[in-house]
């Protein structure tokens, strides 16, 4: 399999057409498109020290969640940081390919995922404008806010939840990995009595009890890097002799 082709398999799987109207994902630098194929690094995220390990491991591909580039770039030189992610990307002949909302919404992707962990049950789309990539679901057992937090932040890893208590017991559930903060609405329009996201805007969380939703924020970064075995498994499903090796992007960390 060569650049080309991993990204032709990829896709069939996690088609273009599920993408929003604004993203930017898909093919993001691929100076070689015959180079075969022997190592893939996942990576939620493509930065400098994913670029650097990918280098420094011989890798030929990075696939990730979050898109190389997202805006338009007007030059390619070294001052501007994503070009210059992109020029050491060609230097070394290595291929980026990056499947954003596209992900998100897919059957078997960053919502399903997240849904999954969290034990949710009779998963189905929802969202506004036609563009429905988050899931709703049940829980097995109704509980409270603070139990709900505690089962989030154990299930997916994360260093900290934040959450608003809106007076309801959490038993449907909204799920949007990432920034949610545009589908709370969404989320209570669809039935959800308790809405996670990976961040949500102080607004959303202060009014969250005037909207009678309950409201609970687990970190962008946590609540989508599960979906990273998934991509890995994607991989090997389409030719178990690559190596695919998944690396943790976060440079951020809590005090």
């Amino acid at each position: 399999m060569n650049c080309a082709e991993l990204y032709a398999v990829l896709s069939e799987k996690i088609p273009a057409s599920l993408s929003c109207s604004w993203d930017n994902d898909g093919l993001m630098c691929c100076s070689e498109p015959e180079r075969a194929v022997r190592r893939v690094l996942v990576a939620l995220d493509i930065t400098g020290g994913v670029i650097d390990e990918a280098i420094a491991g011989g890798y030929d591909a990075i696939v990730s969640h979050h898109p190389l580039i997202f805006s338009p770039l007007r030059a390619l030189n070294p001052s501007d940081h994503v070009a210059k992610k992109v020029m050491r990307l060609v230097r070394e002949g290595i291929a980026a390919m990056s499947f954003h909302t596209r992900l998100d919404a897919v059957e078997g992707g960053v919502n399903d995922t997240l849904a999954n962990a969290i034990g949710l049950r009779d998963i189905l789309p929802f969202g506004q404008d036609g563009e429905a990539i988050g899931r709703i679901g049940t829980l097995e057992k109704s509980m409270a806010v603070s139990e709900f937090a505690a089962l989030v932040k154990r299930e997916i890893g994360a260093e900290g939840v934040q959450a608003v208590d809106a007076g309801l017991p959490v038993s449907r559930v909204a799920v949007l990995g990432g920034s949610g903060s545009d589908d709370v609405k969404a989320a209570r329009a669809a039935g959800a009595d308790t809405y996670l996201s990976g961040e949500l805007k102080h607004n959303w969380l202060t009014d969250a009890p005037d909207l009678g939703i309950n409201l609970v924020a687990a970190g962008h970064f946590y609540t989508e890097y599960p979906v990273c075995r998934i991509l890995r498994d994607m991989i090997l499903n389409a030719d178990p002799t690559v190596e695919v090796t998944v690396t943790n992007s976060n440079p951020v960390r809590v005090f």
